[in-house]
């Protein structure tokens, strides 16, 4: 369930491309299996336990790990610190919905979110995985590709990849490289001061699908 910035890219994207056959990352610094959710002690993680698997596994081959209670958990913990949020009514049908899906993959599982709280947000943005273009190559080369495979003009990059960025492919197949500048807003929240950058489910159920959608489209 990702954060509101990812929502604002979708928010002005025409397409977007699942990158479902590049490699996953695990470990401390990745975010591919997990989130924040704020709590009366502060942020805290919702993990999606995922089983062993070599190291250059795509994202879209890992299996989810069922220990047997993962999806209850993240429901309680949901339920514990948002039981007094405004909204929580009207977004935990959706919620209870999406950890009774079932999913055996954790891509599925990941797409199930992102589907949800597009709903939420009103967003229609086409969906499509890059594993089903056969598309080729790393990095940059490999964001060439898809670009090209999919007629498109623009793509809209987070500020992280300035770090590895090389503009010779892109200007190869013609596309228009645009940085995003996302100013993260503020809104009520529980348990004290504003915590930024949390999965978006804290908008939800603090303001509301209608106020949700003002605030993302004022980013």
């Amino acid at each position: 369930m990702p954060y509101l910035g990812f929502f604002q890219r979708l928010l002005v994207a025409d397409l977007y491309v699942v990158l479902d056959n590049v490699q996953y990352l695990s470990g401390s610094k990745s975010w591919h299996n997990r989130d924040r959710i704020k709590t009366r002690e502060g942020a805290a993680w919702l993990t999606v336990p995922t089983q062993k698997a070599p190291q250059k596994t795509a994202i879209g081959q890992i299996l989810i790990a069922e220990d047997g209670g993962w999806r209850r958990r993240h429901l309680n913990l949901l339920e514990h610190n948002y039981r007094k949020a405004p909204f929580i009514a009207e977004s935990w049908p959706a919620l209870e919905e999406l950890y009774s899906g079932g999913e055996t993959r954790l891509a599925d599982f990941t797409l199930a979110s992102i589907r949800m709280l597009m709903r939420a947000f009103d967003l229609g943005t086409t969906l499509v995985a890059a594993s089903e273009l056969q598309a080729q190559g790393a990095s940059n080369e490999l964001l060439a590709d898809i670009l090209e495979k999919t007629g498109a003009t623009a793509y809209l990059s987070g500020v992280g990849a300035r770090d590895y960025f090389d503009p010779a492919p892109f200007q190869r197949v013609g596309v228009t490289v645009n940085w995003q500048d996302f100013r993260h807003p503020e809104y009520p929240q529980l348990h004290g001061a504003f915590a930024p950058f949390l999965s978006s489910i804290d908008l939800l159920l603090n303001c509301g699908k209608d106020t949700a959608r003002s605030i993302l489209r004022s980013c």
